[in-house]
């Protein structure tokens, strides 16, 4: 129950559910054209009426935190991009600018209905700026992949040492 909290006591602070559950998607930009003709679409009597999206991918987690990181070393962690729609959809991953140290591998294709691909992202943790930053800079970029609805947006963040 949400009224509740673990140890059975009434909660003092509003619970606030991920997006996932509440029906939106978090960082997304939606594309004008939604429907496209050569697409392969699935035409059955259950899904006829529905004005619901059906095509549709999620990121899980829908951000990443690398934390603090040393500088001169590479560090990886991998999302996944799950496609929930009832159709197969293709996506492209737009690669981060060499100076943020970012870069995303991935195997392109279509991703069928119900199945997911990992994204792999890298970073190489470097200073960029050459100023007094206490020994500490953040970095912060949004990776961009680009699908046949919507351009999901992927915050990526790290403090550098």
């Amino acid at each position: 129950s949400l009224l509740v909290n673990a140890a059975g006591q009434p909660r003092k602070e509003k619970v606030d559910l991920p997006s996932c559950l509440q029906g939106r998607k978090p960082s997304s930009i939606p594309h004008k054209k939604i429907e496209d003709p050569v697409a392969g679409k699935v035409n059955t009597s259950s899904l006829a009426t529905t004005r619901q999206q059906l095509s549709d991918f999620h990121l899980i987690p829908s951000r990443v935190t690398f934390g603090v990181l040393k500088e001169g070393c590479t560090y990886a962690t991998t999302v996944i991009l799950k496609n929930v729609g009832v159709n197969f959809l293709r996506f492209r991953v737009k690669q981060p600018p060499p100076h943020t140290g970012l870069r995303v591998m991935y195997s392109p294709g279509p991703v069928a209905a119900g199945l997911q691909v990992e994204l792999e992202i890298e970073i190489f943790a470097m200073v960029i700026g050459g100023e007094n930053t206490d020994g500490l800079e953040d970095i912060s970029h949004d990776i961009e992949i680009l699908t046949e609805t919507a351009t999901l947006l992927l915050p990526v963040r790290a403090n550098i040492l």
